[in-house]
């Protein structure tokens, strides 16, 4: 829920205010954090230069904040899948953000003389770069499937997004979390004529990984993930469907990529598969550390494993994986979203630091995602995240956990450090301290 200054105050001036507050916070992070959170426009000249780069391969989720039908100039076959601000009137180093699109945010992305700029209420703040398409999007598989719809890359590259079961077997308002559109993106990309494959096979994430192994030296990650599975699909568990896709590409090319995987929180025998198949950092996303907004808006999660057990189990894991090798996720601002959510941004940090400290303390550092209200989901009807100021004071909150602990940089993130960092979704890897030459 926007507090009220913050929606009578220009967008412009609240990123400047809390730049002057938080001054060790980077406004590249601050304005990054906003851009997540708000989603940006695009003008119809800027579209025209944008696709002729990387587009929005919608990975997995839609990660906008209206829906396709809503937009206008076909902005979701049109829009680049991430931006690189530099420069411009805050002087910004690099930072690369996620593109969210929202046709009534006030950052836009505009053409000026041949160049894109990014504008805050109407201002000129930064100059914007696009990544340029790998070659091996020109490729389709065998079955005529184009690549970015079975590999497609984020994180400038780094990152090859497996999303290799497109739909959550948690469904309905009873089970699938609150601030989640996946099987509800998965419909409007069908209905759009997109390729868009629900349940991609082994055989295509193979074909599809030596076509890009043949070619790239940019990506170093791989990410296999996709919905829950609380009963069976192609006849298998969740730890036996998603256990196959990192034991073949890891027999198929070892060691070639950082493998990763983001599934449930498992027992502890099922994440040992996982660890000797090859799989070097698990994901068990948490995405929200307060008891009884957990239950609420991860109903599914919290009826099929609980909030208890699914926090053993992250524990348990940090003794089959190194404890840094645990990464759960949170989603950051879902904390403030109503009507349930706290009302204050004391309350919502205070309750996520506490989140931090217990997983810090065991050597597990969480991420985040940065919540975008997807109108798709539950929670994204009302179009109202959390205030900028709780997503810096997360950012602080994260930064001075991490060093008091004296925790490694998560792995399978690139580089920390702003004008390093890739990872495109949060800022929590911006903020972190630039590694020593």
């Amino acid at each position: 829920m926007m507090e009220t200054l913050e929606s009578q105050m220009p967008a412009l001036r609240l990123v400047e205010d809390l730049a002057q507050r938080f001054s060790d916070v980077p406004i590249e992070a601050i304005c990054k954090e906003d851009l997540l959170r708000r989603g940006m426009a695009w003008s119809r000249e800027a579209l025209e230069v944008a696709v002729k780069y990387k587009r929005k391969a919608y990975f997995i989720c839609s990660f906008d904040m209206v829906q396709i039908s809503d937009m206008d100039q076909g902005e979701n076959t049109r829009a680049p899948e991430e931006v690189r601000l530099t420069g411009g009137a805050f002087n910004f180093r690099p930072v690369i953000v996620s593109v969210r699109l929202n046709p009534a945010s006030p950052y836009r992305v505009e053409l000026d003389e041949g160049a894109l700029i990014l504008k805050l209420d109407g201002h000129a703040i930064a100059d914007v770069e696009l990544q340029p398409s790998p070659g091996y999007y020109a490729h389709t598989l065998g079955n005529g499937k184009p690549i970015e719809d079975i590999a497609p890359t984020i994180e400038w590259g780094y990152l090859l997004y497996l999303a290799v079961f497109r739909l959550c077997q948690y469904f309905g308002a009873q089970e699938e979390c609150q601030f989640c559109d996946i099987n509800e993106n998965y419909r409007q990309q069908k209905e759009s004529g997109r390729s868009y494959t629900s349940v991609k096979s082994v055989e295509e994430v193979l074909e599809a990984l030596e076509i890009v192994a043949a070619s790239d030296s940019d990506s170093k990650a791989y990410t296999v993930t996709g919905g829950s599975i609380t009963s069976k699909l192609d006849g298998a568990s969740e730890v036996d469907f998603y256990l196959r896709y990192p034991e073949a590409i890891e027999k198929r090319f070892p060691g070639r990529w950082i493998s990763k995987i983001v599934v449930q929180a498992l027992p502890k025998d099922e994440v040992r598969r996982l660890r000797d198949a090859g799989v070097q950092i698990y994901h068990p996303n948490y995405e929200i550390w307060d008891k009884n907004l957990f239950e609420v808006l991860c109903a599914g999660k919290a009826r099929y494993i609980g909030r208890e057990e699914w926090i053993r189990r992250i524990l348990d894991a940090a003794a089959v994986f190194p404890p840094a090798h645990v990464i759960p996720n949170f989603v950051a601002g879902v904390e403030m979203a109503g009507p349930t959510g706290f009302a204050t941004v004391d309350e919502a940090v205070a309750s996520t630091q506490e989140g931090l400290d217990f997983f810090m303390s065991h050597g597990i550092s969480p991420r985040f995602t940065t919540w975008c209200p997807e109108p798709l989901s539950v929670l994204g009807q009302n179009r109202q995240g959390a205030p900028l100021e709780y997503h810096v004071r997360l950012l602080r909150a994260y930064r001075e956990t991490h060093a008091k602990y004296k925790l490694p940089v998560p792995p399978g993130y690139g580089e920390p450090g702003l004008g390093k960092a890739v990872f495109s979704v949060s800022s929590f890897m911006d903020v972190l301290p630039t590694l020593p030459s």
